[in-house]
């Protein structure tokens, strides 16, 4: 980083909150290029890229990570070999192309959701979801205009913004670009080629485990690992606490909740109400089946998870109230600057998008809600001012917590779940409980978690801005394109995967948007199994309690066990290395999160491959070699073992790539 100029009486609206004056790395008096056609098209890709495997991934495991600094590490080494590039022609690409991977979590968490409501499915269709990723996208971007002075500026050395000072830091060392770029590159394709050779080539099995026997003495305790890469990286990067916290959720649910149901259903012997509709009879007797009769996953579908709902809803409604100081302070802010910037012509690093501007997009974002006629809140003027006000509340919140610790742990799905129950409890008081109102909730939910997402995104990436010098103005223009862009890609994708691997399905649980759908049917038919959602929720108060955050913990309980036990690997990886070589990995930019950055990229782009050869049936050719070899990838011993040793040999590969020297 640059080393700060002495201050000056120019930079006197910049103060920052220790009372000194900050000076970029760019200076405001110089305007190298910036915002030029090849960083809007790079950008642009890399949206469209980031976008879809984040897609996959969030569909998959339920949760994403942040892209910025991958991006960043990828732009400095292609527009290297274009022939160079600026500092802030770099931050425009990784600004554009972050907005794909912060909209797509937005809209795979919540957007799905309409296939399990009664009356939603006929709106689960490209337009639809178009239309509510740019209308959360836009408003993402809009909003955290009038808050970018209050929490980038003003704020300066009281918010960190991790992840985007990290993000500055890689840009302001970009003369060592090919090293980083190295890193990402490496794991990229690490994590590609072992998605090839388990997914599209059968080689080897895509996950491991075992399951006890129904008829021992500890029934249907299930311990099962899905050895896909991307899982991996997702745990390195979230490290040891968070991971091992995640796992022990779902220990929780599938190796105590799962063998404890099934002995005493033993004991019961009759069917144990509420019945999930997919298991209402046993094929075999033609009658309902007994709890003793149900497999893993059915008791996992039929009780379990409403426990887990109670705990994420639980936890998400704790995050937010233990943020309540944090709430008030920004949407004081936040409202102080909706009266926009006076004085003389602002300086280069001061430009921003005009508050008139602001106001008239919000405006027509939601007209265009309310109006369009397929639309469905088309008519509903109260579900658009409930976007609006929403909308503009949790981009403040998320804007705030992003600054405090980044965007990969910011709690979105929490927000998500307060602005669904709040939305639900007011209609129900409205009487609005019938089956046509539940898309209305979830796209009033949907625009404002997609909204929040891009908010956290937006001022991680405008601090970025701030350190390294950029155009405000630049940037939020930049992030709409980004926007307009992503969306093409993430509604194709999404239906895409719907139909190949049908959304719901074990490829594709999307665990959060089913989590939003089983909150809205609760709450709007007023039949929540209250009695499992409370055990969920006391779990998580339990936690708290114990003075233990309890968000992590709920999540894992939610997610199937083979989606926690592979991240809970990557996090013991983190700690095995931090272990052996004294230094803890607190940065970004530590080797290993770079390298575990790129398995995840490569591990879901190759997934979305494999989608594309199923969907077009030319998959068949490619497994002739691992059809001929069954023993490597069937139910045996041997199959499981080889799998399990494979993906240990992962690990070592990543642990020994995390030891490389960055700087």
């Amino acid at each position: 980083m640059a080393t700060p100029a002495a201050p000056s009486p120019s930079h006197a609206s910049e103060h920052a909150a220790d009372g000194g004056r900050f000076e970029p790395y760019v200076p405001a008096t110089e305007s190298p290029a910036e915002f030029t056609l090849k960083a809007v098209v790079i950008g642009s890709l890399f949206g469209l890229l980031f976008g879809a495997s984040t897609v996959y991934l969030g569909l998959r495991a339920g949760l994403t990570v942040s892209a910025s600094i991958p991006i960043a590490v990828l732009a400095i080494s292609i527009l290297k070999r274009m022939g160079g590039s600026t500092i802030l022609e770099n931050n425009i690409v990784q600004t554009i192309g972050s907005a794909g991977e912060s909209i797509a979590g937005g809209v795979v968490f919540t957007v799905p959701a309409l296939i399990f409501l009664a009356s939603g499915a006929e709106y689960f269709n490209y337009f639809q979801i178009t239309m509510l990723t740019l209308a959360g996208g836009f408003l993402g971007v809009l909003m955290m205009v009038p808050l970018r002075r209050a929490l980038i500026v003003k704020e300066h050395g009281v918010l960190p913004y991790p992840e985007g000072t990290a993000c500055a830091e890689v840009l302001v060392a970009g003369e060592k670009g090919g090293h980083l770029a190295s890193l990402v590159f490496g794991g990229l394709g690490t994590g590609a080629l072992w998605k090839a050779l388990s997914w599209v080539f059968n080689l080897f099995r895509t996950e491991v485990g075992y399951t006890t026997p129904r008829t021992s003495q500890f029934p249907n305790a299930a311990l099962n690992i899905d050895i896909s890469p991307e899982y991996l990286g997702v745990g390195y990067v979230i490290g040891p606490s968070i991971a091992g916290t995640m796992f022990a959720g779902g220990v929780l649910s599938w190796m105590v909740f799962l063998p404890l149901l099934t002995i005493l259903g033993a004991y019961i012997n009759v069917p144990f109400p509420p019945i999930h509709p997919n298991f209402a009879n046993n094929p075999a007797t033609g009658h309902p089946f007994l709890i003793s009769e149900m497999a893993p996953d059915q008791l996992w579908s039929a009780y379990i998870r409403y426990i887990g709902a109670g705990a994420v809803l639980a936890s998400g409604l704790i995050t937010l109230a233990r943020t309540i100081p944090t709430i008030l302070s920004a949407a004081v802010e936040g409202l102080k600057g909706l009266s926009g910037n006076s004085g003389s012509a602002p300086r280069r690093t001061e430009r921003e998008m005009p508050m008139s501007v602001v106001l008239i997009g919000t405006l027509l974002v939601a007209l265009f809600l309310a109006l369009a006629p397929q639309m469905p809140i088309h008519g509903n003027l109260l579900a658009a001012l409930l976007i609006v006000i929403f909308a503009f509340f949790f981009a403040t919140v998320s804007s705030r917590i992003t600054g405090l610790i980044g965007t990969s742990s910011n709690p979105i799905s929490g927000m998500t779940i307060a602005t669904l129950i709040l939305t639900c409890l007011l209609f129900v008081a409205l009487g609005w409980t019938g089956d046509t109102y539940g898309p209305v909730a979830i796209c009033v939910g949907a625009v404002v978690c997609i909204c929040a997402a891009n908010a956290g995104n937006t001022s991680q990436d405008l601090k970025t801005g701030y350190l390294v010098g950029a155009t405000p103005y630049y940037q939020q223009i930049g992030l709409l394109i980004g926007v307009a862009v992503s969306a093409l890609s993430i509604g194709v994708t999404t239906l895409y995967l719907h139909r190949v691997f049908t959304i719901g399905s074990a490829a594709i649980a999307a665990p959060q948007a089913t989590l939003m759908a089983t909150i809205i049917k609760g709450l709007l038919s007023q039949n929540l199994p209250w009695g499992l959602v409370l055990v969920g929720v006391f779990i998580s108060v339990t936690l708290e309690l114990c003075g233990i955050h309890s968000l992590s913990f709920a999540v894992g309980s939610y997610l199937p066990i083979a989606t926690t036990a592979p991240i809970f690997v990557g996090g013991l990886v983190r700690w095995w290395v931090e272990r052996s070589t004294g230094v803890k990995q607190e940065s970004d930019l530590s080797a290993g999160v770079l390298f575990s950055s790129g398995l995840i990229a490569g591990g879901s782009i190759c997934g979305i491959l494999f989608a594309l050869l199923v969907g077009t049936n030319t998959i068949g050719p490619l497994q002739v070699i691992g059809n001929r070899l069954p023993f490597l990838h069937d139910e045996s011993a041997f199959a499981q073992v080889a799998g399990g040793l494979l993906f240990f040999g992962l690990a070592l590969v990543t642990a020994r790539a995390a030891k490389r020297q960055v700087m």
